[in-house]
């Protein structure tokens, strides 16, 4: 789901852009974009982007590849996942654009901005934790809010 829509409710075609980065990566790794990475807590879009900027960014692929895959290739798909989820709507590219980038190899890809969506993992306490799962809390086990509807 992208920022702009999860946040303010506005759905433009720079919605399924942001969704195909998400794919793109999770495809590359081999995880969903919800794990979490314990050495810094950040989702898969903050872990990828952290690996972006310290050039290691092959190290995210999936083991199961081993060493069958085309470095070059892999990284032109990491750098196209990270320019779709980019943070600001008018930075993301179109589909158009991202067929050309996998289609043209020898285009230059702009550097990316900083991904939108960068949670970290909170740390609850055992009080608030033993006080959702009971109920007692007012939150339900997975600390969102419940609503209960009575009809008139």
């Amino acid at each position: 789901m992208s920022p702009e829509y999860a946040m303010e409710g506005l759905f433009s075609i720079k919605s399924d852009v942001y969704s195909f980065g998400v794919l793109i990566l999770e495809i590359i790794s081999g995880t969903k974009n919800n794990s979490y990475y314990q050495e810094n807590s950040v989702n898969l879009i903050g872990h990828v982007w952290n690996l972006w900027k310290q050039d290691k960014a092959l190290t995210v692929v999936d083991s199961s590849l081993g060493d069958s895959f085309n470095a070059r290739e892999v990284l032109l798909c990491i750098h196209v996942g990270i320019l779709c989820v980019q943070e600001l709507a008018t930075d993301r590219p179109t589909m158009t654009d991202v067929a050309s980038m996998f289609t043209n190899r020898e285009t230059m890809l702009p550097p990316p901005n900083q991904p939108a969506f960068i949670f970290r993992q909170m740390k609850y306490g055992s009080d608030s934790t033993s006080a959702s799962a009971s109920g007692g809390g007012g939150v339900s086990v997975c600390d969102e809010s419940i609503t209960i509807l009575h009809a008139r």
